[in-house]
C-alpha cells in the first residue's frame, strides 16, 4: 500500500487558544486556520472562543469579532456582508462559501475556518486569485462586436436576456473552482467552472458577435473538456447557480458547429 504524507513544513499543528471572557454564557469555539510568510513556521489552528450572545450570527460577524476584539492579527478578505461582493470565501465546516452568508447556528460544535482549497496563501484566510483572475481575463469578458454601436443601448428581448440572467449573477467567488477536482490538478490549463460559466454568459449572449472565435479559443484538451461533470461546483455555489450546466451548453455548442 502507498502511503502519502505532507511534507513536515506543511502540517497544520495545534495553536494558540483565546478563551472566552468570564461569565461568558453562549460560548462556541472557532478553529480558525492561521499562516502567515513573514516567519518559517508551519501553520497552525488558532482557537478563538466567542461569546455568541454578544456576536451576530454569521461566521464573519464572528471572524470580525475576533479581529476587532480578540487578535488584531487575523487576514481575512472582505466588504459588502451581503453575499455580492464574493469577497470573503472561505472554507467554513467542509464546505466552501460565504462567511457573510453562513450561519453560525448550521454548524455543530466548533466552527473549523481554512481559505479556499488548493490555492496558495497569501496570509491566514487569503487566498491567492492571481491564476484565476488571468483565467478570468483570457475568455475576455465583455461584450464584442463588429457592427457599428447604436445611437443608444443595444436592445435584447427579454427571452434572450433570460438565458444570460444565470451567469451574469455570478460574483466570482471562486468557491465552485476551488471544490473541483479537475481544477485541483489541473488548474494551470483547465479554465475551471468560474471562469467557464463567464465564458458561457457570453457565448449566450444575443448582442455578442463573436461566438465563433470564443469557441476556438476554448477548444482544448484542457480549458474546457477537462471537465468530468462531477458537479461539486453547482453543489457548492453560496449563490445556487449551476456552473455544470453552462460547462455542457458549451460542450453542446461545440458539437453543434462541428456537425
Amino acid at each position: 500500500m502507498v502511503e502519502f504524507t505532507l511534507p513536515a513544513n506543511s502540517k497544520v499543528t495545534g495553536g494558540k487558544r483565546f478563551p472566552a471572557a468570564a461569565g461568558a454564557g453562549n460560548v462556541r469555539g472557532f478553529k480558525v486556520y492561521r499562516w502567515s510568510p513573514d516567519d518559517d513556521e508551519n501553520p497552525r489552528l488558532d482557537t478563538y472562543e466567542i461569546d455568541l450572545d454578544d456576536c451576530g450570527p454569521m461566521v464573519l460577524d464572528a471572524l470580525i469579532k475576533i479581529k476587532n476584539e480578540v487578535d488584531a492579527t487575523l487576514t481575512f478578505r472582505r466588504s459588502c456582508r451581503e453575499g455580492i461582493c464574493g469577497s470573503c470565501a472561505m472554507n467554513i465546516d467542509g464546505t466552501n462559501t460565504l462567511a457573510c452568508l453562513k450561519p453560525i447556528d448550521e454548524v455543530q460544535g466548533d466552527v473549523k475556518i481554512y481559505p479556499l482549497p488548493h490555492l496558495p496563501v497569501v496570509k491566514d484566510l487569503v487566498p491567492d486569485l492571481t491564476n484565476a483572475y488571468a483565467q478570468l481575463a483570457s475568455i475576455e469578458p465583455w461584450l464584442k462586436t463588429v457592427t457599428p454601436p447604436p445611437q443608444r443601448e443595444r436592445l435584447q428581448d427579454p427571452e434572450d436576456q433570460k438565458k444570460i440572467d444565470e451567469p451574469s449573477a455570478c460574483i466570482l467567488c471562486f468557491c465552485c473552482a476551488t471544490s473541483c477536482p479537475s481544477y485541483w490538478w489541473n488548474g494551470d490549463r483547465y479554465l475551471g467552472p468560474a471562469v467557464l460559466l463567464q465564458a458561457y454568459r457570453w457565448l449566450a449572449d444575443s448582442r455578442d458577435e463573436f461566438t465563433g472565435e470564443r469557441l476556438d479559443e476554448l477548444e482544448d484538451p484542457f480549458r474546457l473538456f477537462r471537465c468530468h461533470t462531477i458537479m461539486n461546483c453547482t453543489k457548492t455555489c453560496p449563490k445556487g447557480l449551476n456552473p455544470g450546466r453552462a460547462i455542457a451548453e458549451i460542450k453542446k455548442m461545440m458539437v453543434a458547429r462541428s456537425a
